[in-house]
This record gives structure tokens, sequence and C-alpha cells, in this order.
């Protein structure tokens, strides 16, 4: 397109040079001295053009940058200003290409050396997109870093669009390989029967890589859980430490470090401790039978009240009853939650609750009750008087 229309511009040029100017004799027929079946005007014409390619092309990029910088500032795009400069050296390329293609289009050379430097410039031209595409890649990556700079997950994520990136790059190379070999007239046929085989057997060695792979993208789009999460699964409970591609490494409580593979991970039943809004206490206590109804109904009342104004007791769910006659004790149920999930914070909370009910049980009197048991043996009197007869 932009060569149609040089050689349109440059044959209007020329007709109107020829019709309102008069050139010295001499000077014409210097100018029609041919040099490789080409009028020295000709050449003189493709150098001009070639020039004015290369001295205005930072010009050209300059204007291109300014309209795509006003568009970014009108919609608050922080990264569309910078968008154009990723492409600044291929897109210069390219309009050096096209001042090429440009010039050359004003000679006339034989057919043979028309194909071959058609087929160079179709070359360059699939270099230069595979090149755009894979800054386009990092600038999307960069996007996405900005975008999610803040993301709890943004360990597991940048790992996983790095190897997306990369895979793309790589599909990218040989893309643009494939179609360099058939521009230049190579069979490609056998190379994509190869490289199917070749895909084949990697795919079956590597299938349970793959598989983790996989079990990597679910845990990124469900996101179970995240760095620092305390998680229990049927072969491991810990700490996550890491996320990677592969596998997830988990610190135990003994401190050892377990690495799980994803696709594991990602088929089993993972509890989230960590994903709780509050921590549960459940216990029963048990009181001696000695203990009066009366004192009863106070260590109720008492232990409600102590928890409804614990400023540190999650106050939606609540409940103390007196619930059963057990075989040695009285027993009062009691379920609550504490506010706090974090377990150094939970355990200093039960800890003083629990010392408040003991109080609350002594000052009202009453015992806590351990497991017992009463032996009741009665004298039989009839048979004492029979024996000393």
């Amino acid at each position: 397109m932009v060569e149609k229309l040089i050689n349109e511009f440059y044959y209007f040029l020329s007709t109107y040079l020829r019709e309102n100017f008069t050139l010295p004799s001499d000077l014409v027929e210097i100018l029609k001295v041919k040099i490789l079946n080409n009028p020295l005007v000709d050449w003189l014409a493709a150098l001009v053009i070639s020039l004015l390619f290369y001295l205005f092309r930072k010009q050209l990029i300059k204007f291109l940058e300014y309209i795509l910088k006003t568009i970014s500032e009108k919609f608050e795009n922080p990264l569309g200003a910078k968008f154009f400069k990723i492409f600044n050296e291929p897109i210069t390329w390219k309009i050096l290409l096209i001042g090429f293609t440009a010039s050359y289009s004003v000679l006339k050379f034989p057919q043979f050396i028309d194909e071959i430097v058609l087929d160079l410039n179709t070359s360059l031209n699939y270099i230069i997109i595979g090149w755009i595409i894979i800054l386009f890649l990092d600038f999307l990556h960069n996007f996405y870093t900005y975008k999610y700079d803040n993301d709890d997950r943004v360990d597991l994520k940048d790992t996983i669009v790095k190897f997306g990136v990369r895979l793309l790059k790589i599909t990218t190379v040989i893309i643009i390989f494939i179609l360099l070999l058939q521009t230049w007239g190579y069979d490609i046929r056998g190379l994509l029967a190869s490289l199917g085989l070749v895909g084949m057997a990697i795919a079956l060695a590597a299938k349970d890589t793959a598989r983790h792979l996989f079990g990597s993208i679910m845990i990124f789009t469900d996101a179970p859980f995240k760095v620092g999460d305390w998680i229990k699964t049927p072969d491991v409970e810990g700490t996550i430490e890491d996320i990677g591609m592969r596998s997830t490494r988990v610190r135990t409580f003994a401190q050892a470090l377990v690495s799980v593979p994803n696709g594991n991970l990602a088929d089993s039943a993972i509890l989230n401790w960590s994903k709780m809004d509050r921590r549960r206490i459940k216990m029963t206590l048990g009181l001696t039978y000695s203990t009066t109804s009366l004192q009863m109904k106070n260590i109720l009342q008492e232990i409600r009240s102590l928890l409804k104004n614990d400023e540190d007791i999650h106050q939606q769910t609540i409940y103390v009853h007196f619930s059963e006659f057990a075989e040695s004790s009285l027993g009062i149920f009691c379920y609550f939650f504490t506010k706090t999930t974090r377990w150094g914070e939970y355990m200093e909370v039960r800890e003083r609750i629990y010392l408040e009910i003991m109080r609350i049980v002594e000052e009202n009197g009453a015992a806590f009750a351990f497991p017992s048991h009463s032996i009741y043996i009665e004298e039989n009197n009839t048979l004492a008087k029979d024996e000393n007869v």
C-alpha cells in the first residue's frame, strides 16, 4: 500500500518536473546513464526515499507516541503512556523496511532478484511481528504485576503468568521459524510430523508434570489458600510457605518442610483454618452432685454474663446450659467463639475465660467433679442371726 502510493507520487512528481522545468541537456544525459539496468535518476530517487524514511523515523514515532499518550491520559491509564515506548525499536525497523521496499519499487531488476528481495522482505516482516508479539507479552506481564501488586496470591499468580508468557514466547518463536522456512521454499510437512511425534513422546513422559501443572492452575483459579495460611489435608497439616509451579511447600508444626505435588493437593479436601473469621471454644463442665439447684442457676447466669460482656468473645453464638446428669457429675455445656483466630491470642483468651469460670464456681461454693464411684455396703442382719444360732 505504501509502496504503491510512493510509486504514484514519484510518477506524478517526475511528470510534473518534466513538464514545468527544463534541465540542461548535459545533466539530462547524466541522469539517463544506466547503472545495473536502471537510470541514475531512479537510483537518486530511491536514495532520496530511503533518506527521508531514515531522517523522519524518529519524528514519526514521536507523533504516534504523542497520540497514544493523549489517549492514555484521557482514560487515566498510567501504563498506556509507556505502551508505545516498548515497541519503539521494532516499529523503527518496520519504518526503515517500508522505506527500503518503497525505494526498491522505484528500481527495476530481474525477476529472480525481485523474488529474493520479496522473500527477504516477508521474512523481516515475520521477524518484526514476532518481536512485537514477544514485547507485547512482556507488556501484559508488567501490566498484570501493576494491577495485582497488592493481591495476596500475587506470588502464585506471578509464577503461573511467567510460565504462560514463557510458553507463548516459545510458541511464537517456533511459529515464526516455521513461517520463515515456508517463505524460503522448504517443505515443512516432515518437520510438522516430527514435531507431532516429539510432542506425543514429551506428553507421555511428562504426564505427571502436566497433572501437577493443571493442579497449579486449579489452585490459582480457586484460591483455596495463600502463603502463610494454616491448612490441613489428609496428608499434611501446617503453614503454607511457598506455592510453586509443580509443588507447594508446607511447614509442619514440628518445623519439618513437606513438598506436596500440586496435582495431589488439588485433588484433596483442604481444610483452611486461616479462613476462620472466629475460633470455637467447646467444652462440658462437670460439677459435683452436691451442687444445689440454686448454685447451678447462679453459676449459669454468671458464666453467661461473663461471656456476653467480654470484648474478645463473639456475641453472635453463645450457649451455656445445664445439659446432663452424667455418671459422676452435673454437666454444663459451653459453646462460644473468640473474635481472634490467631493461635497465641486464642490461647490467651481461652485461658482467661477458664480462670474466670473457676472463680465463679468457687465463689458459689460448688466444686468440679472428677470420675469417681461410690460403693455402699449393706449389712444383712438376718443372715447374721441365723449364723449365731
